[in-house]
């Protein structure tokens, strides 16, 4: 077993409340100078920028997870994991219809950018991508388990888009198998506050917007990763996210 130090909840500049500099290629190198072995890419409805952030990953060493932070019809967030840049592009086609099509404001929400290699800006995104999806949060689940994925519930410590803000609980439906933290000290109360996190095991992101945002390496999962690929180690984080056994 071998210790990955991670982030799975990191925002690109496609999300519009993210940085501009939050590009593929700082974002992996700034985990690469915070120590970190795996970092996830996930933009607000969208996995637009996952492909470059791969290839940014592979330049520092790093083991990309592709994925996307959903916002559900309850407004609440939930964080998506794929096992390979396949699975989540065709999650990303299928999430298509069910994202809002309001248009953004740059100069209010800020700019939504998609980058190439190199960070190349290729172009913009039109339609607000931090606008509630129409998909419920059962739905969402169920959509991206379809496509390969994890999903676990977002920042379950804070107000803003927590599921425990919003609807009081974790609920038992869609049988959530771990749950995110933003701040590690948060957990002891959570946990003896709310009955479904003294059995759930739980992960601690950054949820970063800017790159000084970016965890350290504090925070480590082990994975069989033997003989080793990255695709190995995606497949079998996704396989213990989901709590498949062998």
């Amino acid at each position: 077993m071998t210790k990955y130090y991670y982030d799975l909840h990191i925002h690109s500049c496609l999300s519009p409340c993210a940085d501009n500099d939050m590009t593929p290629y700082n974002i992996a190198g700034m985990a690469a100078l915070n120590g970190l072995n795996m970092i996830a890419l996930t933009d607000h409805n969208s996995c637009g920028n996952c492909k470059t952030f791969f290839d940014a990953c592979k330049m520092y060493g790093i083991v990309p997870i592709p994925g996307m932070e959903i916002t559900t019809a309850e407004d609440i967030h939930v964080v998506a994991l794929f096992p390979s840049i396949d699975d989540a592009m065709a999650f990303d086609a299928e999430m298509n219809p069910f994202k809002s099509t309001i248009a953004n404001k740059p100069e209010i929400f800020g700019d939504q950018l998609y980058i190439g290699i190199g960070d190349e800006q290729l172009g913009t995104e039109n339609d607000l991508l931090i606008v509630a999806s129409s998909l419920d949060l059962e739905s969402a689940v169920d959509l991206v388990r379809k496509h390969n994925g994890a999903a676990f519930p977002a920042h379950v410590d804070r107000e803003s888009n927590g599921v425990i803000a919003i609807l009081g609980d974790i609920p038992p439906e869609p049988n959530f198998t771990y749950a995110e933290f933003n701040d590690n000290d948060n957990i002891p109360a959570y946990k003896e506050k709310y009955e479904i996190l003294k059995k759930l095991p739980v992960l601690c992101s950054s949820d970063a917007h800017h790159l000084w945002d970016i965890n350290e390496a504090s925070n480590y999962i082990e994975i069989d990763d033997e003989p080793y690929s990255s695709d190995k180690v995606r497949r079998e984080l996704i396989k213990m996210l989901n709590g498949w056994s062998e």
